[in-house]
């Protein structure tokens, strides 16, 4: 599977547990015990899914255009670069609150928390989907390699 076909894949596996999520969350459907459970494992998934999406970014798409000739795509990486640490500084921040302990009590204030993050998430991929990903397809630096 080349890189970009692997990013897509990880990209579509967090808007889907995205998706699952939307729908679980709300006071009604939280406050059934098993129900509130079922979204906390899908947000500790949702967790584990962006931190390898990013870590695989680290590792796969950046160092390329970082040593590229093309200023513009080191610029692109240095921006997605930059980008990441605030996301990965919330997620930690909000998994600290909210998910370490297992409580299961959602509160309006978590499902606020939940939904800013959320949208920060989606935010991300669709910056990816829309400027990274075709910027990288138009170079060409990954036509050839495969993971």
């Amino acid at each position: 599977m080349s890189m970009l076909e692997n990013f897509r894949e990880r990209q579509s596996e967090i808007e889907s547990l995205i998706s699952d999520l939307k729908t679980m969350l709300n006071p009604q459907y939280l406050s059934i015990k098993p129900n509130a459970k079922t979204a906390h494992e899908q947000l500790c998934s949702l967790g584990k899914h962006l931190k390898e999406h990013l870590a695989a970014e680290d590792k796969g798409v950046y160092p390329p255009l970082l040593t590229h000739e093309d200023p513009k795509l080191k610029s692109l990486a240095w921006g997605f670069i930059s980008g990441q640490k605030p996301l990965r500084q919330q997620f930690e921040s909000y998994h600290q609150k909210w998910l370490k302990e297992c409580n299961f009590q959602f509160t309006e204030s978590f499902l606020e928390e939940t939904n800013e993050l959320v949208e920060a998430i989606e935010t991300r991929i669709q910056r990816e989907q829309t400027v990274l990903l075709p910027r990288l397809e138009q170079s060409g630096v990954f036509a050839t390699g495969a993971i």
